[in-house]
């Protein structure tokens, strides 16, 4: 009967390991309604901002927009995301770099003289879960 149980709760693990996750952001205060937006899911501190786990391209169609990313692993993740208000595919800036179209990151994290940190801007997935951007 012990061994059962045993049986039991290795196969639970076992299966935990194996689900999938629902991330649906939702994006706030976005003032044109044009354009698309654009999402990059970050999962270390070393691909932050340079190598994405996954990516997103939603249509902007009112002030708020919302973007699901699914079969994500439970643990810790960044967003970083910005509204391509003339769909030319890249996050315009000035001459200085300072960016001149809408963008966000996870946590509503900031940088001081660029982008924040993923340690900033980390969260948790431990399942399926909602979090919401608010793009500046």
């Amino acid at each position: 009967m012990r061994v059962w149980f045993m049986m039991f709760g290795l196969l639970g693990l076992g299966l935990q390991a194996f689900t999938q996750h629902k991330l649906e952001i939702t994006l706030a205060d976005i003032q044109v309604v044009k354009g698309s937006v654009r999402l990059a899911l970050y999962s270390t501190p070393e691909d932050f901002m340079k190598k994405h786990k996954a990516v997103r391209e939603v249509a902007v169609t009112g002030n708020t927009v919302t973007v699901v990313f699914e079969n994500l692993e439970a643990g810790e993740y960044a967003i970083s995301c910005y509204h391509d208000v003339n769909n030319n595919k890249k996050l315009d800036s000035n001459f200085i770099g300072i960016p001149r179209e809408p963008y966000g990151f996870s946590n509503n994290a900031r940088g001081t003289f660029g982008p924040p940190g993923f340690e900033d801007a980390r969260f948790t997935v431990p399942g399926t879960m909602q979090i919401t951007i608010r793009l500046k």
